[in-house]
């Protein structure tokens, strides 16, 4: 506790920091021509999409490795939802947030190895993310319903899916996870998943592995577990006793 403590103090006597870059992606058309596009989404996209890209984040280790996550906002406190094995190290340990504009640093508030389920605390806000209302559905969601994410898989800036719920399959001690026919890899992990209304859906854990003939990932099969397993006060329970004992999140 007393890590913590004094983690947060010098976040809380910070205001991060900001890393300025370009909004366009530059596309080689041959050798010696290049166009720029805008990465912003059009009119193709719903308001729940944006908003759920707008809300995505890459989770960054400092010795060097990531996975994905998302902005949340919980009665004025802010969040970012991620999986416990993109942040598997004590809690206490600290973590860089980031969007292709703006690098801040979170703090790891509780993780749960079990369901594959974190949770970060940002003591200092995005400039440039408006974070998604905690709106976790209290059931599996049904096979056929659509399912939306955004993320940063590999070495790709942030990119936007579609998909829709496939299936089930039991874990021993973890339960009903929910199978998704969408794309996912390696980065994607910690991707928070949402309905088109906005709710949350799950946590993106894994993708599935065919290991016959040899091992292969197969980028269409996603595994996620469900946001019914987790409960945001116990995730708030650590800052809540450290600093945050009078937020309306604590109460």
């Amino acid at each position: 506790m007393n890590k913590l403590l004094t983690l947060l103090f010098i976040l809380l006597c910070s205001n991060g920091y900001a890393d300025t870059r370009q909004h366009t992606l530059k596309i080689n058309k041959d050798k010696h021509e290049y166009i720029e596009v805008s990465d912003s989404p059009n009119s193709s996209m719903s308001n729940i999409e944006k908003k759920v890209r707008q809300a995505s984040v890459k989770v960054s280790r400092f010795g060097g490795g990531h996975g994905s996550g998302s902005v949340i906002d919980y009665k004025g406190m802010h969040l970012v939802l991620t999986a416990q094995h993109v942040t598997a190290e004590d809690i206490g340990t600290l973590y860089y947030v980031e969007t292709d504009i703006e690098s801040l640093l979170g703090v790891l508030i509780y993780a749960d190895s079990i369901n594959d389920i974190a949770l970060l605390y940002l003591p200092t806000k995005f400039t440039n993310v408006e974070p998604m209302k905690y709106s976790p559905l209290d059931t599996v969601l049904e096979v056929g319903k659509q399912v939306l994410y955004s993320a940063y898989p590999s070495d790709h800036q942030l990119l936007s899916f579609r998909g829709r719920v496939a299936g089930y399959e039991s874990l021993k001690g973890r339960g009903t996870q929910i199978i998704l026919h969408t794309y996912g890899w390696f980065g994607c992990s910690g991707s928070v998943i949402y309905d088109p209304k906005g709710n949350i859906v799950g946590v993106l854990w894994g993708i599935d592995v065919e290991h016959y003939p040899g091992t292969q990932a197969v980028e269409d099969i996603i595994w996620v577990s469900p946001i019914k397993n987790f409960n945001i006060q116990e995730g708030l329970s650590v800052i809540c006793s450290a600093i945050e004992e009078n937020s309306k999140a604590c109460r």
